[in-house]
């Protein structure tokens, strides 16, 4: 017998053919088959939420394929990811061939694993399973509601904010998390407070002491409010101890353990990568699925990590007992604590009984890795690596200490350190935290004893000022995002790049700051459709989800409870004005009219402008009046009018200052280099740059001269297809992060770590692109065909002729006299 197993990436499909011998034809589905009609009425919600689908143009070839290779085929068995949304793939993909007519006779089997190993794969299929309808349910209740939102909620916010816009289910409360942090900056207000600390030295060691009580009372962080306070107290402290000597009056010691932490999720990888790697969550996401589905090493090609989509951290027993073998060996007894360690998932819905990540074999250590992985992929291997053996290691010991000193007064001074007496697990990973913090607790002291005198080497006052809340960096907005049971493992990394892609996130220094018109965006949500933004009412839809996922509840009243309050809202928010929308009063009155300002949404961003407007024009940007322009000392070669320093919404410039008339420009800034000479001229350099809507680009730094330009960043690779010299990124919601050529003839595209014969076998039924002008012409020419033929046939219905028979009568006629 002869079978046809289906995967969903060619990466993975390679692997597990491999695997499975002759027997098996392995093919991929890339993704998704079908998916909702992109059009109104896709979910009808008149008729129990019935759902239209239809395949995926993009993936017909591969349909194809698979329908071609099941009609030789004696069964067919389905091996997409182990979570709802492989599960879901499978589902359509057994609707389309059930279509088709070619399952008639032949068994259907659903097969799941959770890492791409020999005996996890051949396991899996020995033990089959049929489709399990909840987890498809669960994953078309999800679908079905980001459509309901995405379908009415984005044109709403076409017309009333900008074209174009879009606000998702999940998405929409991570912008919201976003901009209330920001607010909580803005409204934050430093408030100031002194420490003091004394150098002390014992046995050649300095080491400093802070002053921890007063007046026989412990400071707290605001007792010490100004430098004439702190001045007083010093003062008194040099004065105590001109008297007599500063002692030891108290030492303690205690012993403490510190416990590894469990093994990766899919969340605290996305956290820890980001904090010791640098990854965004996409990135992240993108080197672990090439880690799970199988890279090429030496003689053979393996899946080096189990599933990376989970948040679950309970490990197999075969995996606890590999790795407690492993540090037994390599460690020796005392690093094996007695008894192995279990962990247990916090959450309440963990992700379909996942294992938690971690390497397919310890064994596989990644030194012997060193070369055959590329830079990414190797960190991230190291990282998982190491957070699994650390997880079966021993606990570190630690001795703290703690060192009071005094001169026989009413103050004292503290010291703090610590000691690893054994290293345990710390011998391997250490956990990353978010916000790196002095911790006194970390410093080594010196042999110390009560009645010790340490030699006094000075007391200094230091000023301080309390800081806002930090902005969401990727793991800590993945952190809290989890917290708030907003999302899943799975969806963390696309509602991060959502929010940038649409442009309502910036990132600074690896920071998210909304944009303004993210605030404007949220801003809007928040007023008029507040409880679907909400984060309990969020994670509570979550949970009805998961409910759906455990068959404790049916898909379809979940769907009709969340519509029909949505529905109602949509229509009594239908008549709000735009400026109602992209607006908002401030406390401030204009200076011209005496009428309130509102701070508005404009081309450029928000700006502060009177609500008179247009009979008052009065305007200015948000950070206060305009300054008179700075003349640069010379004259515009354009006009011979003096130049001017200006503030633009990227920086500083130089300008005309007969602007409008003249619009002559200079730019004070160095464009970002990328290192790729342009491809065009052959002599410049692409560049990173601006439109004027603020979207990057990148083009040729000899510009006038050479214009080409991308709009994604280029790659010095050259296309596969057509050999062009550049490839440049692009990310897309279908199809994932990949590298295209920029020839719009060609316009062949894949993602980036795929291999050369994967590329060949895509170059193998690649069709380029209609070359646009061709194509629009030709539509034009058909429409326009189409639209004479109908006009024609009606007239010829009513009994008139057509124009171009009577031009052609009114020609053959004879001329009236």
């Amino acid at each position: 017998m002869t079978h046809l197993l289906i995967v969903e990436s060619p990466a993975k499909a390679k692997t597990i053919q491999k695997y499975l011998g002759g027997d098996f034809t392995v093919l991929a589905s890339y993704g998704h088959v079908r998916d909702l009609l992109p059009k109104e009425g896709a979910v009808d919600t008149e008729h129990d939420f019935a759902m239209r689908y239809a395949e995926i143009a993009r993936n017909g070839k591969h349909v194809d394929a698979i329908a071609s290779a099941l009609r030789k085929a004696d069964s067919l068995w389905l091996a997409t990811d182990p979570d709802r949304e492989g599960e879901a793939i499978s589902w359509h993909l057994v609707e389309l061939l059930r279509d088709k007519k070619l399952l008639e006779g032949k068994p259907v089997q659903r097969v799941v694993f959770h890492e791409i190993t020999p005996r996890a794969v051949q396991d899996a299929v020995a033990h089959p399973r049929a489709i399990a309808m909840d987890l498809v349910n669960a994953q078309q209740a999800r679908r079905a509601l980001d459509y309901l939102v995405g379908f009415n909620l984005s044109p709403l916010l076409w017309r009333k904010v900008r074209p174009g816009l879009s606000a998702g289910r999940v998405q929409s409360a991570a912008l919201r998390m976003i901009c209330e942090r920001e607010a909580e900056i803005r409204a934050f207000v430093a408030r100031e407070y002194w420490t003091l600390s004394a150098e002390l030295e014992q046995e050649g060691n300095r080491f400093p002491a802070r002053l921890t009580q007063w007046q026989g009372k412990k400071l707290e962080q605001f007792d010490i409010p100004d430098a004439a306070a702190a001045g007083a107290i010093r003062g008194e402290i040099l004065a105590d101890l001109e008297r007599q000597p500063l002692r030891v009056v108290k030492v303690e010691r205690k012993q403490r353990q510190r416990q590894p932490a469990a093994p990766f999720t899919t969340s605290t990888l996305q956290q820890e990568a980001s904090r010791k790697l640098g990854f965004n969550a996409s990135r992240t996401m993108r080197v672990a699925q090439q880690l799970y589905e199988g890279i090429s090493i030496g003689n053979e090609t393996a899946g080096l990590i189990t599933y990376m989509r989970t948040d679950a951290v309970n490990l197999s027993e075969d995996a606890i007992a590999a790795m407690r073998d492993f540090v037994q060996q390599h460690f020796g007894n005392e690093y094996l604590p007695k008894e192995a360690r279990r962990f247990r998932t916090k959450a309440k819905n963990a992700q379909e009984a996942h294992e938690a990540i971690r390497p397919t074999d310890i064994r596989r250590h990644p030194d012997s890795l060193q070369g055959r992985l590329d830079k990414d992929q190797w960190r991230l291997y190291d990282l998982i690596w190491k957070r699994a053996v650390a997880c079966q290691m021993a606990a570190a010991q630690l001795d703290l200490v703690a060192v009071d000193f005094a001169a026989g007064s009413h103050w004292q001074l503290r010291a703090n350190g610590s000691t690893i007496t054994f290293p345990g697990f710390l011998l391997v990973y250490q956990e990353g935290k978010d916000e790196q913090d002095e911790n006194d607790e970390q410093r080594l002291l010196p042999a110390l004893q009560e009645g010790d005198q340490p030699a006094f080497h000075g007391i200094e006052a230091e000023q301080h000022f309390t800081e806002p809340p930090p902005r969401y960096s990727d793991a800590s907005l993945v952190k809290t995002l989890e917290a708030h049971g907003i999302g899943r493992p799975s969806t963390y990394a696309s509602i991060i790049q959502t929010l940038q892609n649409r442009e309502y996130v910036a990132v600074e220094q690896r920071r998210f700051l909304p944009t303004d018109l993210g605030e404007v965006v949220n801003q809007f949500l928040v007023q008029h459709f507040d409880q679907y933004v909400d984060y309990g009412f969020t994670a509570e839809l979550e949970d009805q989800l998961d409910a759906i996922s455990r068959g404790e509840k049916d898909w379809q009243p979940v769907l009709k409870d969340f519509w029909q309050p949505f529905h109602q809202r949509l229509e009594e928010k239908a008549n709000i004005s735009r400026s109602e929308a992209t607006s908002e009063a401030i406390d401030e009155n204009c200076p011209e009219c005496g009428k309130p300002l509102r701070l508005k949404l404009g081309r450029y961003g928000r700006f502060i402008s009177c609500s008179g407007y247009p009979d008052c024009n009065y305007a200015r940007p948000i950070d206060g009046p305009r300054e008179a322009p700075e003349p640069v000392g010379r004259d515009c070669p354009d006009c011979g009018k003096a130049l001017v320093y200006r503030q633009g919404r990227y920086g500083r410039f130089i300008s005309c200052s007969g602007y409008p008339s003249c619009k002559y420009l200079e730019s004070l800034s160095t464009p970002k280099s990328t290192g790729v000479t342009c491809p065009d001229c052959g002599s410049g350099e692409l560049v990173e740059k601006r439109s004027r809507y603020g979207k990057v680009f990148y083009s040729c730094n000899t510009y006038p001269k050479c214009k080409y330009a991308v709009w994604g960043e280029p790659i010095a690779r050259s296309c596969p297809r057509c050999a062009w010299p550049v490839l440049y990124r692009k990310s897309t919601k279908r199809r994932g992060e990949e590298l295209v050529c920029p020839q719009a003839d060609c316009a062949f595209h894949f993602p980036e770590a795929t291999e050369a014969s994967e590329i060949a076998e895509l170059l193998r039924d690649y069709l380029p692109p209609e070359p646009k002008a061709e194509k629009e012409r030709a539509d034009s020419s058909a429409k326009k065909g189409a639209r004479r033929s109908s006009s024609a046939a009606k007239k010829a219905s009513s009994g008139k002729k057509p124009a171009s028979a009577r031009a052609a009568q009114k020609k053959s006629s004879p001329a009236k006299v």
